[in-house]
């Protein structure tokens, strides 16, 4: 890592740069006590932790590596004196394409009347020729490591891990924690796509399963079918506030969760707009106080592959008084014009924002739209009051502003999903 610098932004209002660290792009950052906690999303970078004390001289106290070259460990949070980050499979995507591979090939030899040549299952499976070797290699190794590991970080310059909990396929994605449950999206066996399962860490070297909720159609082995195409309806994540979970649900929506019986998570209501909305459910989070007297949640989706005449990934401000009847309030949109480089290339829409309230405030990650500040103060009129695009990684035709946290001192750490992150002051 090259020393921490103060590279000018593209553009910004109301946030100054402070610094700029070199470090290998990052799926999540959780700021607590003064040090930032990264998760990086590639192998061999697992969890930096860093201390961030003095924002302008920020320092590398701490690396930590996945357990093994084929995981990722791209999500980390942090409560009390304990860690959690994930274990997943790296590049999960890409492997899924080799369990198509006998069907696949089944099927081209049934129409062409031979077996199919290399070039043909590669275009059919979606990959280059080239990476059929590795398709195949991953198929054959299968993967077994996915779960999640819990750390003591009382000096989190010497985190010292307690425990390894294995899940199944593809393992951990995001997830939510307090200082006695984790609530953690994973692959189980039995069941299609991401499910929630909840584990007491009151033994934090044995956390313990106390309960699980899936959405209607996972739970194969109980003998429910799936109404959709692949994960496409799965738990991405579940935060809690009070006694319920806020969970996004990728292309189901929103649902909420009831957890006053921890031991029985039970559904409370949901909200899905797929369609005729393009983009993914990322998150969904309740604030704890209310704003202009009106109960609020934020919700927010996940760009991916534009589509030309669609919108872009935005925010959802809703109002949460029911909440088993979550409704529209407004949305907060970026528009193209509103990035140098929102069509460079990459993603640009919305992606997530600081999973803790800030008063009325929302920071939030747009990807190629870099960080946008939103006052909420009126939830009618959502209002950005600050904006900071950071210059792209180099090497990189656009920044890709993939998380944000914010410590209450009002510094603000935005993490490059290709590469770097900044730390900024608010100002506003």
């Amino acid at each position: 890592m090259n020393a921490p610098s103060t590279p000018g932004p593209i553009a910004s209002a109301n946030l100054r740069p402070l610094a700029r660290l070199d470090l290998p792009g990052g799926g999540e950052v959780t700021i607590k006590d003064g040090h930032a906690f990264i998760g990086h999303m590639s192998p061999p970078d697992g969890t930096t932790i860093l201390d961030i004390r003095d924002p302008v001289r920020p320092r590398i106290i701490a690396r930590l590596a996945p357990p093994d070259p084929f995981s990722h460990t791209h999500k980390v949070k942090v409560a009390g004196d304990l860690m959690i980050t994930n274990v997943e499979r790296h590049r999960r995507h890409f492997y899924r394409r080799g369990e198509r591979l006998a069907t696949v090939a089944a099927e081209l030899e049934a129409g062409l009347g031979r077996p199919p040549e290399e070039a043909e299952l590669a275009a059919a499976l979606g990959v280059a020729p080239g990476e059929m070797a590795d398709l195949r290699a991953g198929l054959a190794r299968g993967y077994d490591a996915g779960g999640f590991r819990v750390w003591d970080i009382a000096d989190p310059a010497h985190p010292r891990e307690l425990a390894y909990v294995k899940t199944g396929g593809i393992g951990v994605h995001r997830f939510d924690m307090d200082e006695r449950f984790a609530y953690i999206s994973t692959e189980m066996e039995g069941y299609v796509g991401n499910i929630l399962v909840i584990y007491d860490l009151a033994d934090p070297t044995r956390p313990r399963e106390v309960s699980r909720w899936h959405l209607p159609g996972q739970n194969v082995a109980a003998g429910e079918t799936p109404s959709w195409p692949g994960q496409r309806h799965r738990l991405h994540h579940a935060l809690r506030v009070g006694d319920i979970l806020w969970a996004g649900c990728w292309y189901a929506g929103a649902y909420t969760i009831d957890v006053s019986d921890i031991s029985r998570p039970r559904t409370l209501g949901s909200f899905n707009y797929h369609p005729p909305f393009p983009e993914p459910t990322h998150t969904l989070f309740r604030l704890a106080t209310s704003i202009a007297g009106r109960e609020i949640a934020l919700m927010v989706d996940e760009e991916h592959d534009h589509t030309p005449g669609q919108p872009h990934a935005f925010l959802w401000v809703m109002d949460a008084s029911s909440p088993g009847a979550l409704t529209p309030i407004s949305t907060f949109h970026v528009a193209d014009t509103d990035s140098p480089y929102a069509k460079a290339g990459g993603r640009f829409g919305a992606h997530q924002f600081q999973e803790r309230q800030i008063g009325s405030l929302v920071f939030a990650s747009w990807f190629a739209g870099g960080l946008r500040v939103i006052d909420l103060a009126t939830p009618d009129v959502p209002r950005e009051i600050g904006h900071f695009v950071p210059q792209p990684a180099p090497g990189h035709r656009a920044p890709q502003s993939n998380d944000v946290d914010v410590d209450p001192r009002g510094i603000v750490a935005l993490l490059d999903r290709d590469r770097g992150l900044d730390l900024i002051a608010f100002e506003g």
